[in-house]
């Protein structure tokens, strides 16, 4: 069984080697795959000199990296991790184990369980994991334990089925709603986290790149669970429409008239508007429901194939 650690890196010359040195031990048969994303420190020299193989991907974005990586790299269990040496090798072992004994899709490292919420010294990253948290398991009907983790590991089928679209820190979200969305087999193992040393400089932005990641859940949420996105928009045109028409209907019953026509449109208005969304939502639905039946079906051929490429 062929394993693959892989870390996106973007000026982490601080902790490079160490976080090469640590997973080489826990993992000594695993390739250790570390991508430049255009660091000025000489990350991609010190990691070539700790022992891994240093490739590069010069579109600016974790998500572009990422992509990269699904692409380029074969394995039966790929690992991923940062490199900012804020994920212990411990539990390394554990999550390939999942993936490879258990035939688990994605593995989860959970820091939120353990000691993020007392090691993070940033309060509004606090805020934003628990927003995020709640606001995919409500949607998606899953119960992630950390959404926007980047200690994670994956299956062969996986890798190779997940369409990329995100190009920074929101790849995070959309691997565990794409994993939730199509059922695909998912756990978590609590993690121990220990924030950055001083000296190294998170790149993630609390606002811009929390922003984007609330913009990727709402365009999920309309793409994989659209009757349910354009049924909220459709209810409340509905509830609208109906809390105008209700005193002009009562009005008419009490003389005869209907002297509030501009009141009475804007009703119609609302409730064909609430129509429209609602066939939309139904529209758009049975599509999803479509896509997810092709992707079973792509599932099993690209599962046929790496098993006769690996027999």
């Amino acid at each position: 069984m062929k394993i693959a650690v892989l870390i996106p890196c973007y000026n982490e010359s601080r902790t490079i080697a160490k976080v090469v040195a640590d997973y080489r031990a826990v993992l000594p048969e695993a390739d250790i795959y570390v991508y430049d994303n255009n660091s000025t420190d000489h990350t991609d020299d010190i990691a070539r000199e700790a022992g891994a193989i240093v490739r590069y991907e010069y579109r600016q974005g974790k998500g572009n990296v990422i992509r990269t990586m699904f692409r380029e790299i074969e394995a039966d269990c790929y690992l991923m991790i940062d490199g900012d040496d804020t994920y212990p090798a411990e539990n390394a072992r554990e999550m390939v184990d999942l993936v490879l004994n258990k035939k688990v899709d994605m593995v989860v490292g959970d820091r939120l369980s353990a000691t993020y919420y007392t090691e993070n010294k940033r309060p509004f990253h606090n805020l934003g994991n628990r927003l995020v948290k709640r606001l995919v398991n409500t949607i998606f009907h899953g119960d992630v334990r950390d959404i926007m983790t980047g200690y994670r590991a994956f299956s062969y089928q996986f890798v190779k089925s997940f369409p990329v679209l995100s190009q920074g820190f929101e790849i995070e979200t959309e691997m565990t709603i794409h994993a939730l969305d199509k059922n695909l087999s998912l756990n978590s193992v609590p993690v121990e986290y220990r924030d950055r040393p001083e000296d190294s400089v998170s790149k993630l932005n609390t606002y811009s790149d929390g922003l984007r990641v609330l913009r990727t859940i709402a365009r999920l949420y309309k793409e994989y669970r659209p009757l349910s996105f354009f049924g909220l928009f459709a209810a409340l045109f509905g509830a609208a429409g109906l809390i105008l028409f209700i005193p002009v209907l009562a009005e008419y019953f009490r003389t005869g008239l209907v002297p509030r026509f501009p009141t009475l449109i804007v009703s119609g208005v609302m409730m064909t508007f609430a129509l429209l969304l609602l066939v939309c939502g139904f529209i758009l639905d049975t599509v999803a429901k479509k896509h997810r039946q092709l992707f079973e079906i792509n599932l099993n051929l690209l599962r046929l194939t790496h098993d006769k490429e690996t027999c």
